[in-house]
């Protein structure tokens, strides 16, 4: 059983409350508009469910696990800009086949605990936030009880990258330069003041949290400690990393916390080329750890 941990469909309902907006993020056809970026022509045939259920059977995904994609913004956004979108992403997510599950989301401007943990407890598998709401010890702070409500629930954070604002570059700059700077604040974050609060807590880090394991060395030559640079509960995941990356990365923390996801339909999943076995621990053993997953079958 392959699982995915990090893939991207947006639903018919999704779609429709996007087309409803008249400011970003909004969709205009399959245009979409973001603040201070271009804008996007989105392919339509990425989030066809025929079309993406192939995908996920050609390498070998039994489950996918849906997040909103948080570079929208649309978590940043007022409550009452943020709520309407979550809820129609919510909705189509639980209505997706099982061989797809989801990461609930919640509104950082104005954290609501209760509306949160509403969401939460119709089934979805963790909870994901941008991590351009977890930086610092002040974002940390404010986003602390919905953290609360999955340590009550045994449920994993999933930590995405957020909007990526307005910067002039070349298409894949947003990728390589903000997201990554991103992931890396929030790994850091976490470890100096999430950590302390949530030692239960599991999470689970896009992109490989910007490789920011790797300069655990800096951090030594800067004062800090080597102590806590293995944190069993801290998952990373590869999206759009190869051999090269996961490799380093599992020489620093290990292979137990490296667990698989694509960033579908913007990637297609990893391989490590570090063997059968390892393969196997990345995308099913750790996985199924990081969700608390019973029962799942190996192929």
């Amino acid at each position: 059983m392959g699982i995915d941990v990090h893939q991207h469909i947006w639903t018919p309902g999704f779609v429709e409350a996007l087309r409803r907006r008249a400011t970003p993020p909004f969709l205009s056809g399959w245009t979409l508009h973001l603040d201070g970026e271009a804008p996007y022509e989105v392919n339509p045939r990425d989030h066809d469910l025929r079309h993406r259920l192939g995908f996920n059977r050609d390498h070998g995904i039994d489950l996918a696990l849906v997040s909103l994609s948080s570079p929208l913004g649309v978590e940043h956004l007022p409550p009452g800009d943020a709520w309407p979108l979550l809820d129609a992403y919510h909705e189509g997510a639980l209505s997706l086949p099982p061989s797809f599950r989801a990461w609930a989301s919640a509104c950082v401007s104005a954290v609501d605990p209760a509306r949160t943990a509403e969401a939460l407890d119709r089934g979805f598998a963790g909870l994901q936030l941008p991590a351009t709401a977890l930086l610092d010890a002040e974002g940390l702070a404010r986003v602390a009880p919905l953290l609360d409500l999955l340590h009550d629930r045994d449920l994993p954070l999933f930590v995405h990258p957020g909007p990526a604002g307005a910067a002039e570059g070349p298409a894949w700059w947003p990728a390589l330069v903000p997201y990554v700077q991103q992931m890396h604040a929030a790994w850091y974050a976490f470890r100096a003041f999430g950590r302390p609060r949530h030692p239960r807590l599991r999470v689970c880090f896009a992109l490989l949290a910007g490789l920011a394991p790797l300069h655990v060395e800096r951090l030594i030559a800067r004062g800090g400690s080597a102590r806590g640079s293995v944190d069993p509960d801290a998952y990373l995941e590869t999206s759009s990393y190869g051999h090269q990356a996961i490799d380093a990365i599992t020489r620093v923390v290990g292979v137990e916390v490296v667990v698989l996801g694509s960033d579908a339909p913007y990637a297609e999943p990893a391989r490590t080329l570090l063997g059968e076995a390892i393969e196997q621990q990345i995308s099913l053993t750790n996985p199924t750890r990081l969700l608390s997953l019973e029962g799942a079958v190996h192929r």
